[in-house]
């Protein structure tokens, strides 16, 4: 087995950190505060793998929910001129089934997996953030459930999943569906970027000592990824989703063709997300099948960088994609040419990840459990699903094919063959995790048996029948088209795959209970999650000094479990776990972790209130969600900034420490920045689409009849937001020098009064021109970067008075500013987004003359 970093010979010689026997009463301490909350107060657990089962078996119920939804379509078209659906409940429920398996199930369920299996995994007690994981769970489940309860009142958008406008604005779509759709899935992007950075800051900062970035698990490379394209792939969509539901409430017309806005740019926003979203469905499943291959081939993995270096390439080359999905549009050929390049060009990596799996199969004497079976069926499924992919890149064929039964097949071949086969694989192997034993052997074969030919008989006919020119997203067809017998064979299929699916499901109610303490190591695999693990995780911190921990060093789940490692009590009396630097793994400081709270839960359901109420037109009720969401984070936010409180503490090994830090150190800085970061994003997409109706827009910018405000107005508001930063810089001046509290909240005050006057300012210019954004899109597009400046400025003054509030209760400090950092980098960034803003809309359009 290859070596990363000490062999084991020489690591099996290194002293233990901290030496038998272990002090009296502190595993029993250890215990008492991790225990996990019994009966109904489970729910407000926050521990990771309370909240990662119950997101896990959340997302299960969405993918049968959906699956349900999928046979009731296949049930009429099994044969022409059915009328088992009508052409509205046929729409409707063929868009909730795309929404509920693309936003409920395919990317909830791999961040599932990531916070159940990651900590453990890293050799970290919990996520950094354990409220901010459950608050995602809660607004995703309780929000999610009332959005699919839509159906039943008959509510539920009916535009498909994709929801192109026109028709979905407010002429051709005029009731409330398109705004359940809109607005309802708010709470799930809220969700999935709140996840994404729980987890890039996770995988970064708490990972065992002596982690490097060259010894971490292929799955936490694969999140780390998919973390990264969360952060730069949702935003597109959240803004789309934005800019339809203004145009379908106050008739600002982004999208009206007659009043200069562009269909054509919802599918740039939806796709710029929409492409992406399958890599990141598929990158997880890919690093679950780099982490099972391994043990079941019982050798290391082959070419371990190089699929690190393919799933980096993968999610940049994924970015880069989304008008592969746009060549029937009129695009210009330059166009089409480059995007058909790129799409060829992300198979390479791609076949890299396969090659590496086949052969360390090849390599290695495969144990033929269930988990192998459900990979061969993942790799026989997805290669197929990939080359429909290089065809439908080549331009004339996608012409062709474009809208077809064709590229369901190939959708479903991807997302099917490529995600749902290796998750399977990865809960018959990680299930012993859960309940100390495996499920049964003889049920997930046969359930992998189902599966894969159900899976081949529904979809494989779709691509001839889609060569035989049957549309996508049609309710009924007339006999003698040539589709009848493969329509009837597709929904056969239907019934064998969901028997399959069925199976699983009945193997885990039978065979799967919860545990205590897990020692299952039932597949003699080589990483971290598989030591002896309780509610506090693991009985002490390992030291890593090799990528498979578990084969280099076979007395480490002893060791570790004896408390013979780092931290194997509690040194604070509270819960904790080490922050250990980005690239080394090198420990930094101790840090507390928040314990069990009602309150994520009380803040996710305020959070799916307010979209959903917002949706409902129940404005007074959806501001009350609001208001309880934001008190409820404040709440748990207040306790959280603690300051050096206490002394530093010795982890063993002698090394004592701290247990705070604030600055770039400091683990909350770094989820800032990501936040950050997902903001810029959204932010660049609004400018995108700015300068996209710039150019489908004939003659001068601004059109005809609008014209700029004096430049004298862009100056003054780029003087005042340069003042409010010249505050701020003075407030963190003040903080430093532990000047009085008066002076401090005078230079808050004064940067956010040059904010909002640099707004107003703004506002005003436009205002005196007469500019009406419901008749040009330019008037639309100008007044929203100016409206999504204002919720900035909105928000920093709530954080602002959030800071001042803490510094009148002496919470806030020269060694104690975390909050304050914190608000001075999104205060910074909203400043930094204001002069950009002030560049687009003003100058750039006067230097084009």
């Amino acid at each position: 087995m290859s070596s990363a970093g000490a062999s084991p010979a020489a690591a099996a010689e290194d002293s233990l950190p901290n030496p038998l026997p272990r002090p009296q009463g502190e595993l029993e301490a250890l215990e008492r505060v991790w225990k996990t909350p019994r009966g109904w107060r489970i729910f407000s657990a926050v521990n990771n793998t309370t909240i990662g089962l119950f997101y896990i078996g959340t997302a299960l119920l969405f993918l049968v929910l959906a699956g349900v939804l999928a046979l009731l379509m296949r049930t009429q078209l099994a044969v022409p001129d059915n009328d088992f659906l009508g052409n509205r409940a046929y729409n409707q429920i063929f868009t909730m089934h795309g929404t509920v398996m693309m936003f409920l199930f395919a990317v909830p369920v791999v961040e599932a997996v990531a916070v159940f299996l990651l900590p453990n995994m890293l050799g970290a007690r919990d996520l950094p953030f354990p409220r901010l994981s459950a608050y995602a769970y809660w607004a995703y489940a309780i929000g999610g459930l009332a959005f699919f309860c839509t159906l039943f009142f008959g509510v539920a958008p009916d535009g498909g999943w994709f929801m192109y406008p026109p028709l979905t604005s407010y002429t051709y779509a005029p009731d409330s569906g398109a705004d359940w759709w809109l607005l309802g899935i708010g709470f799930i992007e809220i969700s999935a970027i709140a996840g994404a950075i729980e987890l890039v800051v996770g995988i970064l900062r708490t990972r065992a000592p002596g982690m490097s970035l060259a010894k971490m698990p292929i799955f936490a490379w694969a999140m780390l990824v998919v973390g990264a394209m969360i952060v730069f792939g949702f935003p597109p969509i959240i803004l789309g989703t934005l800019l339809l539901e203004i145009e379908r409430e106050f008739h600002w017309p982004f999208f009206i063709a007659e009043k200069g806005g562009d269909a054509v740019l919802w599918q740039h926003l939806f796709w710029l997300f929409g492409h992406p979203e399958v890599y990141i469905i598929f990158l997880p499943a890919a690093g679950m099948v780099s982490m099972i291959v391994p043990a079941m081939a019982r050798v290391p993995l082959v070419g371990y960088r190089c699929i690190v270096a393919a799933l980096l390439a993968v999610g940049v080359l994924s970015m880069g994609l989304w008008a592969h999905h746009m060549y029937a549009t009129g695009m210009p050929h330059l166009s089409t040419a480059l995007f058909s390049a790129a799409s060829m060009a992300v198979t390479i990596p791609t076949g890299i990840q396969l090659f590496s799996w086949i052969a360390t199969l090849w390599r290695g004497e495969v144990r033929m459990a269930s988990p192998s079976w459900f990979l061969l069926a993942f790799l026989a499924t997805f290669v197929i699903g990939g080359l429909t992919g290089v065809m439908l890149a080549v331009v004339p064929f996608d012409w062709q094919a474009h809208d077809t039964y064709f590229v369901v097949a190939h959708l479903h071949y991807v997302l099917i063959g490529g995600m749902v086969f290796p998750l399977f694989a990865a809960l018959y192997y990680w299930a012993p995790l859960v309940g100390g034993r495996p499920l049964s052997e003889r049920m997930g074969k046969w359930a992998c048996a189902l599966m894969f030919t159900g899976f081949h008989v529904t979809f494989f006919p779709m691509h001839i029948t889609g060569m035989l020119g049957m549309p996508r997203r049609v309710y009924t067809y007339s006999a003698g088209l040539g589709w009848d017998g493969l329509n009837l064979v597709s929904t056969m299929g239907a019934f064998v795959l969901a028997a399959g699916v069925l199976v699983v499901l009945v193997d885990i109610a039978l065979h799967l209970r919860v545990a205590g303490k897990v020692r299952a190591n039932v597949w003699d695999s080589p990483t971290l999650e598989w030591l002896p693990a309780d509610d506090y995780g693991f009985r002490s911190i390992p030291r890593v000094d090799h990528r498979y921990p578990l084969w280099a060093r076979p007395s480490l789940a002893d060791e570790v479990d004896s408390g013979q490692h780092y931290l194997p009590g509690t040194a604070t009396g509270g819960r904790e776990t080490i922050v250990t630097s980005p690239v080394e793994g090198r420990p930094q400081y101790v840090l507390i972790l928040t314990g069990d709270s009602w309150l994520p839960l009380v803040a996710g359901a305020g959070t799916a209130a307010f979209f959903l109420l917002l949706t409902a037109k129940l404005h007074a009720p959806a501001v009350l969600g609001a208001l309880v969401a934001l008190g409820a984070i404040f709440r748990w936010l207040w306790a959280t900034d603690r300051g050096a409180t206490h002394a530093p503490v010795d982890v063993g090994d002698g090394l004592a420490l701290p247990v705070y830090a604030s600055g770039p150190q400091a683990h909350s800085w770094w989820a800032m920045v990501v936040l950050m970061l997902v903001d810029g994003t959204v932010c660049a997409s609004l400018l995108f689409s700015y300068f996209y109706l710039w150019t489908v827009t004939p003659g001068a910018w601004p059109p005809a009849g609008h014209a700029l405000p004096a430049m004298s107005s862009a100056a003054a508001a780029a003087s005042l937001w340069l003042a409010s930063s010249a505050a701020l810089s003075w407030a963190n001046h003040l903080l430093g020098r532990q000047s009085s509290k008066g002076a401090l909240a005078l230079a808050v005050c004064v940067g956010l009064a040059c904010a909002v006057a640099a707004l107003c300012v703004q506002w005003q210019g436009h205002a005196q021109n007469g500019l009406d954004p419901t008749v040009h899109a330019y008037a639309a597009a100008v007044y929203a970067t100016l409206a999504y400046q204002a919720l900035h400025v909105v928000v920093i003054a709530i954080m602002g008075a959030y800071t001042l509030a803490r510094a009148f209760c002496g919470l806030l400090a020269a060694d104690r500013r975390v909050t304050f950092d914190n608000t001075r980098l999104l205060w910074q960034y909203t400043i930094g987004q204001g002069l950009a803003i002030i560049a687009a809309v003003h100058v750039l359009p006067r230097l084009a003359g």
